[in-house]
């Protein structure tokens, strides 16, 4: 296990964030990782790092915090907090996520102090996020099997065996227990970088998603780019946002998406688990939702800023056949759960997702197609039986996904 943990730190500081020598690591962690974010500071000092300062995430003040404080204290995001993240992207800093939450911490928190939250920090960090939407920092999220998630993917297990088994999963999915996790990153970018590329070559107008529950045209803008795998930052480093990574993607127009599609796997958002819902898209706005568990908390999200929120900002197509859904397992996260399934986003696009994004002002990005909001949040749409056609210009479909995977080569 020792062995494994130092090639996973390695792989996330390498492939991940790729520190360099004389740069700064902000480390956000939850408190139950301190062994292996030793093992992190460690190696990126070994590297070279001028500082590496830690961030520390306990659920338990989470949820007191939630529970109890006073709704003015959740409707502020304090300034020195603000000012020191902002300052640390600024002065080149790389952001490591190690994430791991509890996706059912926050059942039963009433949906407007949820809401209080979510718009105070999501406003005071936009300049943050920024940094990280438009690359200008490099950053990376990887996975930690704390108790309450493995126990909630694991129940009939106890604590250590639970662990154990999302230990070995993740160490799977992100091919550190391969001989060299580094080379078979790089391998397994090129394939990406491969998809991608046939992608923007093709530069469909429109894709057109087909399964149970979906039929759902998502309009794509002028000028639009497909990213996947690695990414290269303002100043020329490449680095992986996400570990895993299974995924292709690239943004729709927001005035440009109608039909309805519906979820395949539970969407955790704010500690809370949405399931089983289904969102009408006229264009590009949702008009009308159905859910079976979470209700509030899709209102919540659908409603956390005057339209964005309720609009798209990100289409990913990943195959059936990835690592991550081959396990065969519902993560109840995110950062796994989007790369087992094609998935689409809520809220804020990327604007490296299409050419001269990272210039241009509101208006100009409204006129472009581009969405803004205070959120960012991928739910996935995908399973074994999804096909996805591509729509040229001159209106003729062609096959890019078939029963759940690639129908093209590459």
């Amino acid at each position: 296990m020792e062995e494994l943990l130092r090639k996973y730190a390695k792989l996330a500081l390498h492939t991940g964030v790729n520190l360099q020598e004389g740069q700064g690591l902000l480390v956000q962690a939850p408190i139950e990782a301190i062994e292996f974010v030793r093992i992190v500071v460690k190696q990126a000092y070994e590297i070279g790092a001028k500082n590496v300062h830690v961030e520390w995430k306990d659920d338990e003040l989470t949820y007191l915090k939630m529970k109890h404080a006073p709704m003015e204290v959740l409707e502020t995001f304090p300034q020195w907090r603000k000012d020191a993240m902002v300052s640390m992207v600024k002065e080149g800093y790389a952001v490591l996520n190690i994430y791991g939450e509890n996706p059912d911490l926050l059942q039963g928190i009433d949906g407007k102090r949820m809401a209080a939250v979510t718009k105070a920090s999501s406003t005071a960090l936009k300049e943050y996020r920024d940094y990280m939407m438009n690359d200008r920092a490099r950053w990376s999220i990887v996975g930690y099997p704390t108790t309450e998630w493995a126990q909630k993917i694991y129940p009939d297990l106890d604590a250590e065996e639970a662990k154990e088994n999302l230990w070995q999963e993740i160490f799977r999915i992100a091919r550190a227990d391969q001989d060299d996790p580094i080379e078979a990153w790089e391998k397994h970018n090129q394939l990406l970088r491969n998809a991608r590329e046939y992608l923007n070559e093709k530069n469909y107008a429109k894709l057109h998603f087909q399964a149970a529950g979906t039929d759902l045209t998502i309009e794509l803008p002028e000028g639009h780019i497909w990213h996947g795998g690695a990414a290269k930052a303002t100043d020329g480093v490449t680095f992986n946002p996400n570990m895993p990574t299974e995924e292709v993607f690239s943004m729709p127009h927001k005035y440009g998406v109608n039909g309805h599609v519906t979820s395949t796997k539970p969407l955790s958002f704010q500690g809370q688990l949405i399931e089983n819902f289904t969102l009408t898209f006229k264009d590009g706005k949702v008009v009308d939702y159905t859910c079976k568990k979470g209700e509030e908390a899709l209102k919540q999200l659908l409603e956390a800023d005057k339209d964005g929120a309720s609009r798209l900002g990100e289409v990913a197509l990943v195959p059936h056949e990835s690592p991550v859904s081959q396990a065969g397992i519902i993560f109840f996260n995110t950062l796994f759960d989007e790369n087992a399934s094609c998935h689409i986003a809520l809220g804020k696009a990327y604007p490296t997702n299409i050419q001269g994004g990272s210039d241009m002002n509101e208006k100009e990005m409204d006129q472009n197609g581009v969405n803004d909001s205070i959120v960012h949040e991928d739910f996935m749409i995908g399973s074994a039986d999804i096909d996805i056609d591509g729509i040229t210009k001159d209106g003729k479909k062609e096959a890019i996904f078939r029963n759940g995977t690639w129908a093209i080569s590459f």
